[in-house]
């Protein structure tokens, strides 16, 4: 305890010492602080006075419109007309005198509200001595008068400036009686503050009724012995007289007796100018009070800043002493807490990363995560939707059964599951293993898990091994056959063709005998053929191929076909389109196979259309190719088995069952999709995805 108390006490010293530092610094940097407060004042003064400088330029601009509006030609109706406009539309003005050049009073005017008082109330001598002095002033050269004696408002002033003319008779002088109380108005902004005094000092030197008394009292003893006791006024008066502007700083006793209480006081002041003459002045007084209040505060708050964290340390050593005893069993609860959150996200990478999707669900009901196996198949809105919003393409009966599922598992506190149920979640072929695991120590946000174990992939691979199975069974017999029968065959066909030339041809009455003989051989030939190409496809040697050129190079024979069955047949490949990557010849095969299906599934009079589009297969661009007719269609149960050896929907030695089969091995062989819509009386679409070449050029992809 000794040992932490050292260390305390030095923090004690040090935040004393930084404490009278503070307090030192403040001290040391009161002239900034007070010339900063001058400059606000400053500030302050010129936001105020740039108003006033603004409205006594409006005056003197009104005074030489008025001179030039007389200095033009007109009769004295139409001077007194224009004056009374000017007259009656400023406030301000109460009454225009205008002179002649030698002094007599040749028009005069009062605006409405001044009507009732008496001549002298709105005609004092000043209107008529100002006047003259403009006579002999310079052109523009605005003259004001002294406070007029004996008016009512101690604003009352006289503004008067000469008339410039070269007219017969003309020349003179105009004058104008203004109240200037609301010229000066904004600088009362100035005096909202208590420690703030205004002195206001008019075009001759004289105070103004807006200065504050004690400040015009002392002004009038300027010079009397008693002027001696305010210096800084003095020199403040001079340089306000003088036009200048800037601050001044006042000691505390002069502040004192100027009624500005017992602190120092900056005086700011300025000129108000009216066209470059220095007309009038105005200066403000402030005490720095308010600052030296401020400097005791803030040298309290620090003084007490350091004992709150004097006080902090203490309370905080103690805290350390008394936690140091918990280290052991806080360091112990950290251990379980890491070892605790390595389960957690090990549980839920293994949860993320298998490939059955799993739900969790809250206790009511609302889905509360997904895993990554399910994420990708389900809504972005999924969690904390419900089970039928989460699935909402699946029949309300499958979702009815999940649903019953999960309260059966919650209510029983067992696991409850379905087996190889068919319930179309994503699509009409799902089939799933579901499990309902109720958590046995869940909390709010999971108290059951949804398995859903999708059985399509495995599906998938029972069809492609009963496939393989197939292809088996048909390599064998097509080895057998193309070694038993083949070699009688082909001695049997040489013979035919032997006695067929002997005979003279077809025209011969055994002829035709024997040309059927040929034939039939001939269809048994290409059986055989079918049967060898489907069970030993070769690898295809994918390479860069074009399809409208390779189409084109077909069309003849397509065209012969289709004329042959009496079906029209239609071409629609563009020639910028995406070059394939293919075995040119076992793409031929493809198309022909496809198209000639197709007009044998048409009646006489049917139309066939062999089209090509690019589009993407997944992230990867494809070619998209269609052979569409509107023949006969393909009933709903047997569109699964159109791909399947030996299967076909012609009548009985019209097909063999093996050209589709070829064309789906071909196409998966090349990395393509295939797949079949049709409706019966409708007719069929089959469609190709085939994978563009890619820049590197050949490719070779071996059969499965």
């Amino acid at each position: 305890m000794h040992r932490l108390l050292v260390p305390l006490v030095l923090l004690l010293v040090a935040l004393a010492s930084v404490a009278g530092g503070a307090v030192w610094f403040i001290q040391r940097d009161r002239q900034a602080l007070v010339e900063q407060f001058g400059r606000d004042r400053q500030a302050q003064l010129e936001e105020a006075a740039s108003g006033v400088a603004r409205s006594l330029e409006d005056l003197g601009d009104n005074l030489r419109f008025a001179s030039e509006l007389l200095a033009q030609p007109g009769s004295a109706g139409d001077h007194h007309n224009e004056l009374r406009a000017l007259l009656e539309a400023v406030g301000q003005y109460r009454a225009i005198a205008v002179l002649g050049p030698d002094g007599e009073e040749r028009l005069f005017l009062v605006d409405h509200k001044s009507r009732h008082l008496p001549r002298e109330a709105v005609h004092p001598p000043a209107l008529a001595d100002t006047a003259r002095q403009a006579l002999t002033a310079p052109v523009g050269h605005v003259i004001p008068s002294h406070p007029i004696e004996g008016a009512s408002s101690g604003w009352m002033r006289v503004f008067a400036i000469r008339i410039d003319s070269d007219l017969p008779g003309g020349g003179g002088a105009v004058a104008i009686l203004v109240d200037t109380e609301p010229l000066f108005a904004p600088l009362r902004m100035v005096t909202v503050e208590e420690s703030t005094r205004v002195l206001l000092l008019g075009a001759h030197g004289t105070p103004a009724p807006m200065s504050d008394p004690a400040l015009a009292s002392w002004h009038r003893r300027l010079e009397d012995p008693e002027g001696k006791l305010v210096p800084g006024l003095r020199t403040l008066v001079a340089r306000m007289r003088a036009g200048a502007a800037g601050t001044l700083r006042l000691n505390e006793a002069e502040a004192t007796r100027l009624g500005l209480g017992p602190a120092d006081a900056v005086a700011t002041f300025r000129p108000l100018r009216m066209r470059g003459e220095a007309t009038w002045s105005v200066a403000t007084l402030s005490s720095t009070s308010a600052l030296r209040a401020h400097e005791r505060t803030l040298v309290l708050r620090l003084s007490l800043a350091a004992l709150l964290v004097a006080v902090f340390l203490v309370a905080f050593g103690t805290y350390v002493v008394l936690a140091n005893r918990r280290e052991v069993a806080l360091r112990e609860t950290l251990r379980h807490a890491a070892r605790f959150a390595h389960l957690h996200e090990k549980t839920q990478k293994i949860l993320d990363h298998i490939p059955t999707g799993i739900l969790a669900l809250d206790r009511e009901g609302s889905i509360s995560a997904v895993n990554q196996a399910l994420r990708a198949r389900l809504p972005a809105t999924a969690v904390g939707s419900t089970l039928p919003e989460a699935f909402p393409t699946a029949p309300t009966s499958a979702v009815q059964r999940l649903t019953a599922l999960v309260l059966a598992a919650r209510d029983k506190g067992a696991v409850r599951s379905l087996h190889g149920e068919p319930l179309s979640l994503f699509n009409e072929k799902d089939q799933f293993n579901v499990h309902a695991v109720p958590l046995e120590h869940g909390d709010g946000e999971a108290s059951t898990l949804l398995v859903l174990e999708d059985l399509s992939n495995v599906r998938m691979l029972e069809d492609q091994l009963l496939r393989a199975e197939k292809l088996a069974t048909v390599g064998v017999l097509a080895a057998g056959v193309a070694h038993e029968i083949g070699t009688p065959l082909g001695i049997i066909r040489g013979h035919a063709e032997y006695m067929l030339q002997k005979v003279g041809g077809v025209d011969h009455p055994q002829g035709r005998g024997l040309n059927a003989i040929v034939t039939q051989i001939d269809r048994v030939s290409r059986i055989i053929r079918q049967l060898l190409d489907l069970s030993r496809l070769q690898p295809a040697r994918a390479g860069v191929v074009p399809l409208a050129p390779l189409v084109r190079g077909l069309q003849e024979l397509l065209d012969v076909e289709a004329e042959r069955r009496h079906v029209h047949f239609e071409l629609d490949v563009p020639e910028r389109l995406p070059s394939l990557a293919a075995d040119a010849d076992q793409l031929q095969q493809v198309l022909l196979n496809l198209t000639l299906n197709a007009c044998d599934a048409c009646s006489a009079g049917g139309h066939v259309r062999l089209s090509a589009t690019a589009c993407m297969a997944g992230d990867a661009q494809a070619v998209e190719i269609r052979v569409q007719d509107d023949g006969r269609g393909i009933a709903p149960e047997h569109l699964h088995q159109v791909f399947d050896p030996f299967f076909t929907t012609k009548k009985r030695g019209q097909g063999t069952g093996l050209g589709l089969s070829v064309v789906a091995q071909i196409v998966r062989n090349h990395g393509g999709q295939v797949g079949v819509e049709s409706e019966p009386g409708r007719g069929t679409v089959v469609t190709l995805r085939w994978p563009v070449a890619a820049a590197s050029g050949w490719e070779e992809r071996h059969a499965v």
